[in-house]
């Protein structure tokens, strides 16, 4: 499994019903993209959740990294970078995936923790934490599931969680799910992924 996301913050004035009729028109785009496990089309609205921006941050799980790659270099991205100029892609390699009880369900909400792994930190004992949370954060009720990826370059521990209730039992960023395109949901491998 990889992780991928790109964020563009917009002005404090930006009217966020822009992105929502492009998700509504474009969506459903990747709802069979070959290679992608799920796409979270995702914003962020200045004082929405505690949110000081507005932003478009859809946040990825790939199943294969010829379905990423044909994402960014074959075409899909391309439509992104016309409209709002080419952002900076962060990637992530996969610790663990869980689905949670609330599978399949409508997702309302995204949660987003970064968190760095610290200097002299035991790698081993890091990613079983990070397995164990990804593992704590899909059986809390409303979880439909959750994530854990890791940034080698930076490293920094992401968790991602997809949630049916406004209220997530999760810290960190929370956006709004506009749409969700999950042709290969079911083919994420569960649970550790070393």
């Amino acid at each position: 499994m990889h992780a991928m996301q790109y964020e563009l913050t917009l002005p404090a004035d930006y009217d966020m019903d822009i992105i929502r009729a492009r998700v509504a028109a474009k969506g459903h785009l990747l709802d069979d993209w070959t290679g992608l496990g799920l796409k979270a089309y995702l914003i962020r609205e200045r004082g929405v959740h505690a949110s000081a921006v507005n932003q478009y941050a859809p946040f990825y799980l790939w199943n294969t990294v010829h379905g990423m790659n044909s994402f960014l270099w074959g075409g899909g991205f391309q439509g992104v970078s016309d409209d709002f100029g080419r952002p900076s892609v962060r990637q992530w390699t996969g610790l663990a995936y869980e689905e949670g009880a609330a599978a399949g369900s409508p997702a309302r909400v995204a949660v987003r923790r970064r968190q760095p792994v610290p200097d002299g930190a035991e790698s081993a004992r890091c990613a079983s934490e990070a397995a164990d949370e990804a593992r704590r954060l899909a059986a809390e009720d409303g979880a439909l599931l959750a994530a854990a990826v890791v940034d080698t370059s930076r490293w920094e521990l992401v968790h991602f969680s997809l949630w049916t209730h406004d209220a997530p039992k999760a810290a960190g960023d929370v956006f709004q799910v506009l749409h969700l395109s999950a042709p290969g949901v079911g083919l994420l491998a569960r649970g550790r992924q070393w």
